[in-house]
C-alpha cells in the first residue's frame, strides 16, 4: 500500500471480517433448541422432539455453516432483473428449508422461526473490531460494505458497538457483491473515487472483485473464514495484489494491527 497515496476511506466486509457469525449463530440455535424442548407449552410432534433431542452443538454448528453457505450461494446467483430480495428474507426462507430437510419442521413456531432468523442482526464482534474501528475513525472515513441489508447492519452496529461513520449495504444498489455496482456505487455514495477507497475483508474473493474496481485491498485473516484453497492463497501472496496482508498470527490481532501499520496510536 502506497504511503504517499493512502486511502481516504476504509470500507468493511462484515460477516466474518468484523463479527464472529459462526460462534454466535451456533450458540443461538443450540440454546433455542434446548428452550423449545424444555417448554411445557410446546406443541411440537413427538418425532420432531426425539430428533431434536439427539442434536449436539456440533450438529447445530453444521446447520449454521450450511445456513451461511446458502447465503453465499444466494448472493452470488442473485438476478437483480427478477427483483431484489433481501438477506433477511433469504435467511428466513432458508432456515425453514434447513429444518424441513432434517424433518425438524415444528421444532419452533412460525413466529419463533422468524425471530431466530434475525440472529444475524445481533452477531458478536471479534475482540479487536470495536476498538479498531474507533482507531480508524481518527484517520479515515469508515463504512460498512456488506451484503447484509440496511436494517441488519444498523442493528448490528448498535448491538456490537461498531462505530462506523456510514452504513452502506448492497441493498442500496439492488445488487450483491461481487457485482461492480456495489463497489462503484459505494465509492460514489461517499463522494470518492474507487482509488480513494480500501476494502477491508477476510475473504480474498471479495477483495479481488473490489481490486478490479480500483479499490486498495486490506486482507485481515480470520479463523475459518477463507474459502480459497492453500494454493490460491499462496498465489495471491506471490502476485502481490493485496496491498496489506494481516495474518492470523500477527502479534497485534486484526484491526489493531492494521491501525498500527497505518501509524494510528491509541
Amino acid at each position: 500500500m502506497s504511503k504517499t497515496n493512502p486511502p481516504k476511506a476504509l470500507l468493511f466486509d462484515v460477516f466474518g471480517t468484523v463479527v464472529d457469525w459462526r460462534t454466535t449463530v451456533t450458540q443461538h440455535l443450540t440454546a433455542r433448541c434446548k428452550s423449545a424442548l424444555a417448554s411445557p407449552t410446546s406443541l411440537m410432534p413427538a418425532a420432531v422432539h426425539d430428533r431434536a433431542s439427539s442434536l449436539t452443538e456440533d450438529d447445530w454448528a453444521t446447520i449454521a455453516q450450511e445456513w451461511r453457505d446458502s447465503y453465499a450461494e444466494f448472493t452470488s446467483k442473485h438476478d437483480p432483473t427478477r427483483g431484489f430480495v433481501t438477506v433477511d428474507d433469504h435467511h428466513h426462507d432458508n432456515l425453514n428449508q434447513l429444518l424441513k430437510e432434517r424433518d425438524l419442521t415444528g421444532l419452533w413456531t412460525a413466529s419463533e422461526v422468524q425471530e431466530i432468523s434475525r440472529i444475524w442482526h445481533f452477531l458478536k464482534p471479534w475482540p479487536d473490531s470495536s476498538a479498531g474501528l474507533a482507531q480508524f475513525n481518527k484517520k479515515f472515513v469508515t463504512s460498512t460494505l456488506s451484503n447484509g441489508n440496511i436494517s441488519l447492519l444498523t442493528d448490528m452496529a448498535a448491538y456490537a458497538h461498531l462505530p462506523w461513520a456510514h452504513i452502506l449495504s448492497s441493498e442500496h444498489f439492488k445488487a450483491y457483491k461481487p457485482s461492480p455496482l456495489v463497489y462503484n456505487g459505494a465509492a460514489e455514495k461517499l463522494g470518492l473515487q474507487t482509488t480513494d477507497c480500501a476494502l477491508v475483508a477476510a475473504h480474498l474473493g471479495d477483495l479481488k472483485a473490489a481490486k478490479g474496481c480500483g479499490y486498495q485491498a486490506i486482507y485481515v485473516e480470520r479463523k475459518g473464514e477463507e474459502i480459497w484453497s492453500a494454493e490460491e492463497i499462496e498465489r495471491a501472496r506471490i502476485e502481490g495484489w493485496v496491498d496489506m496482508w494481516v495474518d492470523l498470527g500477527d502479534a497485534e490481532a486484526g484491526f489493531l494491527e492494521v491501525a498500527r501499520r497505518f501509524g494510528i496510536t491509541q
